[in-house]
């Protein structure tokens, strides 16, 4: 089967063989395998980018223990790979062990969090990753921070509503990630990243809507940062907010569950096939079982405003809540 690969690939490809320094050549592969097609032509190619990822941060890991440093990664679980960023008591580490119950560390003091912490927030039936980095500032931040975000799925920016200088802090997050060549963007931003860097889609959490003046200093944030990312208030104390945040965490992930129907059998709404927004029934195929992809004939739909049981195509675009009966 041909690759049939995109002029976006094409382009990211070109970037990688321009990389000079391996923080760009992998920066450029995680891009790859990002906007690769995902069929049975680019198996084999996609395995090999794979393979070249884990070579070069094997090499990167090497040199930096010769240098006597150390590197820090966190292993994606879940449908995707959710980062909070932030100033020093933004308040990170509470969202995390409210909305995930992982045992962060939550203090009054700056920088409580050294090392980052991972734990799982449900959201319907799925399992989403959220990791609490350590705090972004000039007075002090771990070099390692940046690393984490570039593979992210997606970056929460929190902001302090108690805070009198929350602008001046949010802004100084910003340009430290871009020193490290890491830009934070909006879920439609489709520009494509320069050499070395990584753009990376961003939700706007204004934290502790309990606080007094709290109202005032969201409306000063929305009226700064609303045409740059989407914004959501919430309060880690009171839980206002959260059912939203989640929501909007989902909805900027770029995924879509659907769910498969055997013939002549109800479908199993507990365990929902996630896919990339976008895809189409032959990708769900392939994404069950790698043989149905070139085995698919055609498959019948129940949702999407379409009749009960329609027969669609293997290039039919799968929506949200779909539930798809694969013929093969």
């Amino acid at each position: 089967m041909p690759a049939n690969l995109t002029p976006q690939y094409l382009e990211v490809e070109k970037r990688f063989r321009e990389a000079k320094g391996t923080e760009e050549k992998l920066a450029a592969l995680e891009e790859m395998l990002a906007v690769i097609p995902k069929h049975k032509g680019t198996e084999h190619l996609r395995g090999d980018l794979k393979r070249r990822r884990a070579k070069l941060k094997d090499d990167a890991e090497q040199a930096r223990r010769r240098k006597g440093g150390f590197s820090i990664a966190v292993d994606s679980e879940g449908v995707g790979q959710v980062v909070l960023v932030g100033p020093p008591n933004s308040g990170k580490s509470a969202l995390v062990a409210i909305l995930s119950k992982a045992s962060t560390e939550v203090g009054e003091y700056p920088f409580t969090t050294r090392k980052p912490i991972a734990g799982m927030m449900p959201y319907v039936n799925i399992q989403i990753q959220l990791v609490d980095l350590p705090a972004v500032s000039d007075t002090y931040m771990e070099p390692w921070v940046p690393s984490l975000v570039r593979p992210a799925d997606l970056c929460l920016l929190v902001g302090d509503l108690a805070s009198g200088a929350v602008l001046e802090e949010l802004e100084q997050v910003l340009a430290i990630l871009e020193r490290s060549k890491v830009k934070l963007v909006s879920l439609g931003d489709a520009e494509a990243p320069a050499i070395g860097w990584a753009r990376k889609r961003a939700i706007l959490v204004a934290n502790k809507m309990d606080a007094p003046g709290a109202d005032d200093t969201l409306e000063i944030l929305r009226s700064v940062y609303e045409s740059r990312f989407p914004i959501v208030s919430v309060s880690a104390q009171t839980a206002q907010g959260l059912e939203a945040l989640r929501r909007m965490i989902y909805d900027n992930l770029g995924i879509v569950r659907v769910y498969c129907k055997p013939p002549g059998e109800e479908p199993s709404m507990k365990s929902p096939v996630v896919l990339p927004r976008g895809s189409t029934v032959l990708e769900m195929a392939e994404s069950i079982h790698k043989d149905f992809a070139h085995q698919l004939k055609f498959a019948r739909i129940w949702g999407s405003g379409k009749f009960d049981g329609q027969r669609v195509q293997r290039d039919y675009v799968v929506q949200e809540g779909d539930i798809i009966e694969i013929h093969i």
